[in-house]
């Protein structure tokens, strides 16, 4: 196992415990917003679920991975000069490494165990090591009203489409998934009392975690494939875009609202080195 192998499952692993199981991907995001309350919201594109993808696959084998017995050096009482082991030496040797493997993967098994409970926990009841997972991931994400189309591309990548139409009387949220307590929203509309609107986007940078662990991955995804980084963490790239006819009150795009027939126009590429996940307050209501 090479060192961005390595470095790719050890990140995986923060991630999941850090509770980022669900990671957006390649995509286009639309949302539009009108001063009469009324909203839609689109996704299409990629949503990546970490607990069952190749990397913490991975991670679980290597934590099973069996150990190799490699002697110690043996020394001279009197000159404290390297020797060869006598037979004997070597049996004790071994003797002492079994004893301690076998308490090492005692203790190891029952973290295991319990890190195994947690994590099917966190995912809603769905065991990430049973075949059947991405297929039950999939299928509850089906059943929720919004999913138009939800298909598994295998390593914990689904292709999905996602469009609701509403007006405005609550928060919300996307994505939200049955069963499933940890998740980064990709994006968040909050109503205020004064009538505006907060839409800030939490997922879509590469510290969306508010940790260095997201930022360590997405640096070493963005040295290697467009696809996927070179540890084997997907790799962020997408378009988020508002149109609104309400009054923008703030945002944080490079190029400021554009002039449109429907309203006015929000967009933010983001990308690996996104920094700073989008945000804008708008006011519908007087």
């Amino acid at each position: 196992m090479n060192r961005s192998i390595k470095f790719g499952a050890a990140v995986a692993a923060l991630l999941l415990l850090a509770g980022c199981l669900l990671m957006p991907g390649r995509f286009t995001s639309d949302i539009t917003l009108r001063k009469d309350g009324t909203f839609s919201f689109s996704y299409k594109g990629d949503i990546h679920v970490l607990a069952l993808s190749k990397l913490a696959a991975d991670e679980r084998e290597r934590k099973n991975a069996s150990a190799t017995f490699e002697p110690s050096t043996c020394y001279d009482d009197d000159t404290s000069d390297e020797r060869e082991c006598t037979a004997d030496e070597l049996t004790e040797q071994k003797r002492v490494w079994e004893e301690d493997v076998a308490a090492s993967k005692a203790a190891s098994k029952a973290k295991q165990d319990s890190d195994d409970q947690m994590m099917k926990t966190m995912m809603g009841g769905i065991d990430p090591a049973d075949p059947q997972a991405a297929q039950e991931f999939a299928e509850r994400l089906r059943r929720q009203k919004g999913w138009k189309s939800v298909i598994d591309k295998g390593d914990g990548r689904f292709e999905v489409e996602y469009a609701v139409t509403g007006r405005l009387d609550h928060d919300f949220n996307f994505p939200t998934v049955e069963k499933l307590p940890m998740i980064t929203p990709f994006v968040t509309m909050i109503r205020r009392a004064d009538g505006s609107v907060r839409i800030d986007a939490p997922a879509l940078t590469s510290a969306s975690t508010g940790t260095p662990f997201m930022s360590m991955a997405a640096a070493a995804a963005d040295e290697k494939s467009e696809k996927v980084g070179g540890n084997g963490m997907p790799v962020l790239d997408g378009v988020l875009t508002i149109v609104t006819n309400g009054e923008i009150l703030a945002n944080n795009t490079d190029e400021g609202p554009a002039a449109g027939p429907a309203g006015k126009t929000l967009q933010w590429k983001v990308n690996a080195r996104t920094k700073e996940a989008p945000s804008a307050l708008i006011r519908i209501a007087p």
